[in-house]
């Protein structure tokens, strides 16, 4: 039987579901947030984010990581670090997978375009989408919109980063009808989860900008954090090739990252005597959290990777041709809404800011793929940058 500290939340302490579900009945052994991360997984949205930008737009290659790839492996260092701090498992695993599923396509680049695109109107923010998806949006119930997840799912995935002084429309909406409590911290399982989140994405886009050619090791280890790791795997692989060893520099940064997050959540929640959940959205902090030496590095890190992978010229290209399909979309649909499936053109409102946002909902749920072939259907041939 697992045991959990006294800070986890628990199912049967759950603030329970925004519709009561008629007739009780249990499909399988499952409490409340194993039901929400199955509900998750089982979403249509999440299975979208298999052909969603994580870092190469509609890539080529087989083995770059999408936003499917990501979350997944987001789910893994989460469930690891959750068990060893006696934390919920099922409820990081949730938030760990859902969290993503408000980006558009492209990625960044496709909710640049839309936030101009909906410029007084409300503006678009992937976070509150992500809630309004899996509020509004999804539908696979027949009573309600939405998942119907648990509270504890949707707050933590609303402030996972932290407290939120003035949300968007979208986030705002979500709270007006759960009441998310968006100006306390939230549960340790959704502080985790954000950390597992730059763990997974620091490390995994090393990976996968040196699969691509944009980085080299040589830049790389510049990086104090970066260059000891290399000579520990060095020594400890003296006759390998220096590319098989690169996976295995990934996995001991990973570890080595996670090890110094849980030391210091542990000796931060001994310091702020942390006995119960209450205390943890009472603590005015984020508790799970690197030390200072590894903060500075990671930090380090993410501006190595803004500078020379990210804003990497070819990136800058890319996604100067994703915005020009995002807004493109945008304004064919909004200008001729009979264009729209026809789904989508039933219910479609009749005036803004709501006619907008519809039309960004629809456009927000596509794939990469998804909307490349619409760009080329409803407004014209495209030459996209090569990688698409």
């Amino acid at each position: 039987m697992i045991r959990h500290a006294a800070w986890a939340c628990m199912p049967d302490q759950s603030r329970g579901r925004q519709h009561p579900e008629p007739g009780g009945e249990v499909r399988g052994p499952r409490d409340a947030f194993q039901r929400d991360r199955d509900r998750v997984i089982h979403s249509i949205s999440f299975r979208r984010l298999r052909h969603k930008t994580q870092v190469f737009m509609a890539p080529d290659g087989d083995h770059f990581r999408v936003r499917l790839t990501h979350s997944l492996e987001v789910a893994q260092i989460g469930r690891t670090i959750a068990r060893t701090l006696g934390l919920n498992e099922d409820l990081t695993e949730a938030l760990c997978l859902a969290h993503d599923i408000g980006h558009p396509p492209f990625g960044h680049a496709g909710e640049e375009a839309l936030e101009r695109a909906l410029e007084g109107q409300g503006g678009f923010d992937h976070n509150g989408h992500t809630l309004r998806t899996l509020t509004v949006l999804e539908r696979p119930y027949p009573l309600w919109n939405g998942l119907n997840l648990s509270w504890d799912t949707l707050e933590g995935l609303a402030k996972h980063n932290g407290p939120i002084a003035r949300p968007e429309w979208a986030l705002a909406a979500a709270d007006a009808q759960l009441g998310l409590e968006l100006d306390r911290w939230p549960s340790l399982e959704a502080q985790v989860a954000a950390i597992a989140d730059d763990i997974a994405y620091d490390n995994h886009d090393i990976d996968d900008g040196l699969r691509a050619g944009l980085l080299t090791l040589d830049q790389l280890t510049a990086l104090p954090m970066v260059a000891d790791g290399w000579r520990r795997v060095q020594a400890k692989f003296p006759r390998v090739p220096p590319k098989r060893l690169v996976g295995e520099l990934i996995r001991s940064q990973i570890g080595e990252m996670v090890n110094d997050l849980i030391e210091s959540t542990r000796q931060r929640l001994r310091d702020l005597a942390i006995e119960s959940v209450e205390d943890v959205r009472a603590a005015g902090q984020v508790l799970a959290m690197f030390s200072e030496s590894m903060r500075d590095a990671e930090r380090d890190l993410k501006r190595f990777m803004y500078a020379n992978l990210y804003h990497h010229p070819s990136q800058l290209a890319a996604a100067e041709g994703a915005e020009m399909v995002v807004a493109g979309l945008f304004d064919a649909y909004a200008s001729d809404p009979e264009r729209l499936p026809e789904e989508w053109r039933i219910g479609l409102p009749e005036t803004d800011p709501w006619r907008s946002r519809h039309v960004a909902d629809f456009i927000a749920g596509m794939t990469d793929r998804y909307a490349i072939a619409r760009y080329r259907e409803v407004v014209g041939p495209v030459d996209l940058p090569e990688g698409f």
